[in-house]
């Protein structure tokens, strides 16, 4: 293993109650029912399409005017609630003292992605970042996993890919990555059923994989 690549929302961040504002801010203006953190956390990995199509139907996602109110509304706070899951920090200094190169490949929008990112200094050391519109294919597409990998230098097939959502196991399968499954994210249930190598329970059991002892941390 020569390289980490993760997913951002669900994975890294625990970015559904701010995903939730936005969208209940936009419902609102819509005199909408507005919905609840319970709700919105099964969607919050797949992006602004299926949290428009949760609150406002099918075909929500390709009203250009829904779409921009969300990301106004998600960008004028977006990292109110926001929080790095439990021991990511943890982990993200392990990989660092071990000189262990890693990056981010999320469907979110560069846009988002970039406002975002400040907030978490823990985060800085991101070498590679790739965003869901950042090349013309996005996850399960295998190109922008492959792409991270090539900014690392890294040979794919000696990189991990950690990830909550089915998309992000087919895009390691199909990039000849090791995929590992970050259960405390915004995972289904039939998640230990997806093409990866493990289910992970925690951050830190990454370190294991990469072969990492608690006194290198």
């Amino acid at each position: 293993m020569t390289a980490v690549l993760f997913d951002l929302d669900g994975t890294l961040l625990d970015t559904a109650p701010d995903l939730r504002r936005a969208l209940n801010e936009v419902l609102a203006a819509q005199g909408l029912p507005l919905k609840s953190l319970d709700e919105v956390r099964p969607h919050a990995t797949h992006g602004t399409k299926s949290l428009l199509n949760l609150g406002f139907g099918e075909g929500a996602f390709e009203r250009q005017e829904l779409r921009e109110a969300f990301w106004a509304a998600y960008l004028r706070d977006i990292s109110q609630e926001t929080r790095l899951f439990p021991g990511v920090a943890e982990l993200v200094a392990a990989l660092n003292a071990a000189a262990i190169p890693w990056g981010i490949v999320t469907n979110k929008i560069t846009q988002l992605t970039v406002a975002a990112l400040p907030h978490f200094p823990e985060l800085d050391a991101c070498q590679a970042l790739v965003c869901g519109d950042t090349l013309a294919e996005r996850k399960p597409h295998p190109a922008p996993l492959l792409h991270a990998a090539a900014l690392l230098g890294s040979d794919p097939r000696h990189c991990l890919y950690l990830g909550d959502a089915l998309t992000d196991m087919e895009a390691a399968r199909d990039a000849g990555m090791q995929g590992l499954v970050a259960s405390w994210g915004y995972v289904d249930q039939d998640h230990p059923h997806w093409p990866a190598r493990a289910v992970l329970a925690r951050p830190q059991a990454l370190l294991e994989w990469c072969k990492i002892s608690r006194s290198d941390a």
